[in-house]
């Protein structure tokens, strides 16, 4: 079945393109500027499509990221450091994020008669980001087939839902992902900060997943002490 993947360039997404097209399923990338604070993930995706020989769609929202205010994604705000499952991560929730661009996602995969649109998102992210548990993914597909009733019957295709991101780095890396292509850190300097939730995140799924980890960290060590503080927190 042909797949349209809405990819953002991060490791996620890109291991994904990667697991889709070894199975000769992955019809083309869809990406977003949405006015985010930087576009090193837009260029990761861009690479992707070429790397894998698919086309590239970069549909342009941003002027939607003005509209959609309160985030440090999109709003001139500090990027906290920290473990990502910590509540001061909320503050990088662009709302109703994943609902847009999947929908704009259908639409192309519609009108080019794929038969499913992916997306990566998965368990580690249910904590912060509402719109990558399974109940929206459930109600989300259930949506689109009755918007697309009639007219074209598309999958919505979310293989990680239930898994963490040490088992994306590990099924990544099975299909030979280039991990070092793919950008994580939300503060978009030159090198990955190593000290945002999700540089700690990536360095943490690397570790559990037993697969070295090729991002060149500002601080590489920041994320043992993240996920001790985080552990320390629940206990």
């Amino acid at each position: 079945m042909k797949t349209a993947l809405v990819c953002s360039g991060g490791l996620d997404s890109v291991s994904l393109a990667h697991v889709l097209a070894a199975e000769e399923r992955l019809s083309r990338i869809v990406s977003f500027d949405y006015g985010q604070r930087h576009r090193k993930e837009l260029d990761c995706a861009a690479a992707c499509a070429t790397r894998l020989g698919v086309p590239f769609h970069l549909v342009d929202l941003s002027g939607l990221g003005t509209a959609l205010t309160g985030s440090a994604l999109t709003d001139d705000l500090d990027v906290p450091d920290g473990h990502y499952a910590e509540d001061t991560m909320r503050v990088t929730v662009v709302p109703n994020r994943n609902a847009i661009m999947l929908t704009i996602a259908y639409g192309i995969a519609a009108a080019n008669g794929d038969g499913a649109v992916a997306a990566a998102v998965h368990g580690g992210d249910h904590f912060i980001y509402p719109d990558c548990r399974p109940a929206f993914t459930d109600a989300f597909g259930a949506m689109q087939r009755a918007a697309l009733d009639g007219y074209a019957d598309i999958a919505l295709h979310v293989p990680f839902v239930h898994r963490t991101k040490a088992d994306i780095v590990a099924e990544g890396a099975r299909y030979g992902t280039p991990f070092q292509e793919t950008w994580s850190c939300y503060k978009g300097q030159a090198r990955h900060c190593g000290r945002c939730g999700t540089c700690v995140e990536r360095r943490e799924a690397f570790h559990l997943a037993g697969v070295t980890d090729p991002t060149d960290y500002a601080d590489p060590d920041f994320w043992q002490a993240a996920v001790a503080a985080h552990a320390a927190g629940g206990a």
